[in-house]
């Protein structure tokens, strides 16, 4: 049996990804339109079904509050202010490093998200890119195990044809011009 050299197993390994990548990219663009849809809807529920929702309008309000009391307090100061003299750096910078609308916001988005991914692995789009990426590691897999190039071939072929490739695909001749 004729083991292969370095480089076929990488010519092997780059084809299969060559074959998968584009297929697996294409679903995942898919699922990506799916998942920012239901994530939206899964944040207001969730936020509904927690009791977050009248925390979250009420931080709204809050917020909305601070922020024109903290604009009257800038303006106030700014005209108060000596000619010759600057306002200090939290007026300057207007910083504030507590917890925010948007922080709140984040963490429901992230835990609705989390149950999105789990829902979109049940949709056909989620299952056919799971097979696909499966599909794709076993034929990797197959690389590192398989002893000889021929081997491999009729090896990777099998795979493939799963997602209906064939592995050795002919090369039509260009027509001659005359």
């Amino acid at each position: 049996m004729a083991t292969m050299q370095k480089w076929q197993v990488e010519h092997f390994e780059n084809k299969v990804k060559r074959q998968f990548n584009p297929l697996i990219e294409d679903q995942e663009l898919l699922i990506r339109q799916f998942r920012t849809e239901a994530t939206n809807v899964a944040v207001d529920k969730l936020a509904k079904k927690m009791g977050a929702d009248k925390i979250i309008n009420d931080f709204k309000k809050a917020e909305k509050n601070l922020a024109a009391a903290r604009a009257n307090a800038i303006t106030f100061f700014d005209k108060k202010k000596p000619k010759d003299k600057e306002l200090n750096y939290n007026f300057r910078n207007n910083r504030h490093d507590d917890l925010s609308l948007s922080d709140c916001e984040e963490q429901l988005r992230d835990w609705a998200s989390n149950l999105v991914d789990k829902e979109l692995e049940k949709r056909p789009e989620g299952s056919k890119l799971r097979t696909l990426k499966e599909l794709k590691t076993k034929a990797l897999d197959t690389i590192k195990e398989c002893g000889s190039p021929e081997a491999l071939a009729v090896a990777l072929d099998k795979v493939s044809n799963k997602i209906g490739i064939t592995w050795n695909t002919d090369i039509k001749a260009i027509p001659q011009i005359k």
